[in-house]
């Protein structure tokens, strides 16, 4: 019954740091570009995908 009492609490504070990190990174701009990582094995320039992205996230940046 003791460890009831320190695993809800430890459970609650690790919950608030999930939720603190997942926001962090939201407002950091983590989850802006998805695409162009899981291209780049493919990719016979790897330069060429990032310049790709770059400009899909310029372009996306002008539209709003």
């Amino acid at each position: 019954m003791n460890i009831i009492l320190v695993m809800i609490p430890l459970s609650l504070l690790i919950l608030v740091g999930a939720v603190a990190v997942f926001f962090w990174a939201v407002n950091h701009d983590q989850f802006e570009d998805l695409d162009s990582q899981g291209l780049l094995p493919m990719a016979d320039d790897p330069e060429e995908v990032e310049a790709t992205s770059n400009e899909r996230s310029k372009s996306a940046g002008t539209d709003q």
